[in-house]
């Protein structure tokens, strides 16, 4: 009677089920479209792709949604006084391609763009805000840093509130500027920079 396949290291038997066993317990990966990731099921998370991978992010936690909130109040103070464009935040469904779908936790879009009420004409993002979260650091980081970097975004920001400091990338940073004092930011056609206090940010409830 044959014996199974297997082999010895450090003296320890392995033993391995038969190719045909691991193919058979293989799924192909899902290449997700756009028009997929929009006929999920509207379920509480959030689904964007980024070139066809998949990202499902959970409810938020509170903190998540406090700073949000936090940031929200001020960038929506300095664009009525410097109307270079207009804040959304998610849901949102920003897309540059047939496999993108994104929806960033806050972006500035120019004025024009979103005047139209249409996000299919929402390309130009001037700035892009992802508050990073246990769930969502690694897409975040990686997988939408780049997306944002290659179309061109010129501001995107990466708050983290566990570090209690803020990552700042321009489309060609090989790395990023930390912010721990003051967060500034100063798109093209205005004289005045917004500026909001790091530690004002994240100081408690």
């Amino acid at each position: 009677m044959a014996k199974n396949p297997g082999a010895t290291v450090a003296g320890v038997a392995l033993r391995f089920s038969s190719r045909r066993a691991d193919l058979m317990g293989m799924a192909a990966p899902v290449y997700y479209s756009a028009e997929m990731v929009r006929a999920l099921p509207d379920d509480g998370k959030r689904y964007e792709t980024v070139r066809g991978e998949l990202l499902v992010t959970p409810a938020p936690r509170a903190w998540h949604q406090e700073i949000v909130a936090r940031l929200v109040v001020r960038l929506r103070t300095w664009l009525e006084e410097h109307p270079v464009g207009h804040l959304l935040q998610s849901p949102a469904d920003i897309s540059w391609g047939p496999d993108i779908l994104v929806q960033p936790d806050l972006f500035v879009v120019r004025l024009e763009e979103a005047r139209t009420m249409d996000w299919t004409r929402m390309k130009h993002l001037l700035l892009v805000i992802e508050v990073l979260s246990p769930t969502t650091a690694r897409a975040d980081r990686f997988t939408k840093r780049r997306l944002y970097q290659d179309v061109g975004v010129p501001r995107y920001w990466m708050v983290d509130p566990d570090r209690e400091a803020v990552e700042v990338w321009s489309p060609d940073a090989a790395f990023p500027t930390i912010e721990r004092t003051t967060l500034t930011w100063q798109p093209a056609g205005t004289s005045d920079a917004f500026r909001v206090s790091v530690q004002e940010l994240f100081r408690p409830v």
